[in-house]
């Protein structure tokens, strides 16, 4: 049995409530307190070089890790974009930065580079960090490691509140930030939001030192800072909500063709996709194939509030998806590189199908013994992966092998390889 295994298995010390407990072996108990303002008040936005360059100084010189947060304006406008940053270290206080303002903060990197970044939920941040020159050389993401410690809610409210007892306000999570003036309400949301990253970072590290798992954090950690950036997405109109409902080819023509015209217009107007016309309209347009504009505007999403010069916009994406040859129609479906989907195993191979069954239970009694989500101790793509085709020799070396060659990292490796092999043999 592992450590982490042998903690797992102490009740006493499990976390299943949401709160770790401390060095003298405590939890945090009583009502949580609220935070209402960041320690230094709120900062004022910098939004020009010469402040920029005071802050880079400031975070230059300061210490330990740095909190790093972003704010986007999905939902509103095109893309995912950073319209603020925040960051606190000790030494320096927090910054809000308005990267509108100053859209080129490599030198902000560059001051930070072999510093730990602290983030929450790193994937949805880095990629407009990126965009910005932003990239850590190492981090620390928090809620990936609560996720690694057994708590069962890892949003930064609630692990804030569960693990250090304060209560954050978050009324403002899913406004407009691409708003200017940013309201001070929301200025203090976002300076909040860094306020306690550094102090729920060492606590979490502490915990999962506590359960053994501090160096599987710390491999997932730098598999997340060494990532590339993701390769941009194929067809991505196939992702329209509702194309369940769509099985012709010329529908299907209709379906990217609207896509595509809403999306250069959303682009154009900078404003969310979903703005500009609704996926349900683009379904609802795909099944009727309307003949004209008086058509198409007797559609759901195409309602009397949409003018005629929209109308026919749209009616002309229509027609010209249908006045296409066969041969340019898309085909049904995606092209898929891996197995198929698992609910047609049982037709397409029963042995396969009997393999994944099995291999999926190893590894939900292993996850539950462990006190973490299953997509987290092996991805499941890697598990279908490896039952749809597994290795000639079913042995740990190679079965281990296998399961690094499609990404999973060492600790994964020495965790479920056993169990797989054994549910692959039986």
């Amino acid at each position: 049995m592992t450590d982490a295994q042998d903690t797992a298995a102490d009740s006493s010390l499990r976390t299943t409530g949401g709160t770790p407990p401390d060095d003298a072996g405590s939890s945090v108990t009583g009502a949580p307190t609220p935070l209402l303002e960041p320690r230094e008040g709120i900062p004022p936005v910098v939004a020009d070089e010469d402040a920029l360059a005071r802050v880079i100084a400031a975070f230059a010189a300061g210490s330990g890790p740095v909190a790093v947060d972003a704010e986007r304006a999905s939902g509103y406008r095109y893309g995912q974009r950073a319209y603020l940053v925040q960051l606190r270290r000790e030494g320096a206080g927090t910054a809000l930065i308005d990267p509108v303002a100053c859209p080129d903060l490599s030198g902000l990197g560059e001051a930070l580079a072999g510093v730990e970044w602290v983030l929450h939920a790193a994937t949805q941040d880095l990629p407009c960090l990126r965009e910005i020159g932003m990239m850590p050389s190492s981090l620390f993401d928090t809620e990936l490691a609560g996720r690694l410690a057994g708590f069962p809610r890892v949003g930064l409210g609630a692990m804030v509140e569960s693990v250090l007892g304060f209560v954050l306000e978050k009324g403002h999570s899913a406004v407009d930030w691409s708003t200017r003036p940013l309201p001070e309400p929301w200025l203090r949301y976002a300076a909040l939001d860094v306020e306690l990253l550094v102090d729920l970072r060492d606590a979490l590290e502490k915990e999962l030192d506590r359960q053994g798992k501090l160096e599987w954090a710390r491999q997932e950690f730098d598999a997340i800072a060494s990532a590339p950036p993701a390769e941009p997405r194929k067809d991505p109109w196939r992702r329209t909500s509702g194309m369940h409902k769509v099985r012709r080819r010329r529908q299907l023509g209709v379906v990217r063709e609207l896509w595509q015209t809403r999306d250069r217009i959303a682009q154009k107007r900078d404003v969310s996709p979903g703005k500009v016309l609704s996926d349900a309209a683009i379904v609802e347009a795909a099944l009727a194939l309307p003949a004209n504009v008086h058509a198409l505007s007797g559609l759901n999403g195409f309602g009397h509030r949409m003018g005629r010069r929209q109308l026919e916009q749209w009616q002309a994406a229509v027609d010209r998806a249908k006045a296409l040859p066969d041969a340019g129609l898309p085909l049904p479906g995606q092209p898929v590189t891996g197995p198929p989907p698992p609910r047609a195993w049982a037709d397409k191979d029963p042995e396969a199908a009997a393999r994944l069954s099995a291999a999926r239970a190893a590894v939900s009694a292993l996850a539950e013994q462990l006190n973490m989500p299953q997509e987290n101790l092996i991805a499941p793509d890697s598990v279908r992966r490896l039952c749809w085709e597994p290795p000639k020799v079913m042995d740990a070396e190679t079965v281990g092998a296998t399961l690094a060659g499609y990404g999973a990292r060492p600790w994964q490796v020495e965790q479920v390889t056993t169990a797989l092999v054994t549910a692959l043999s039986a």
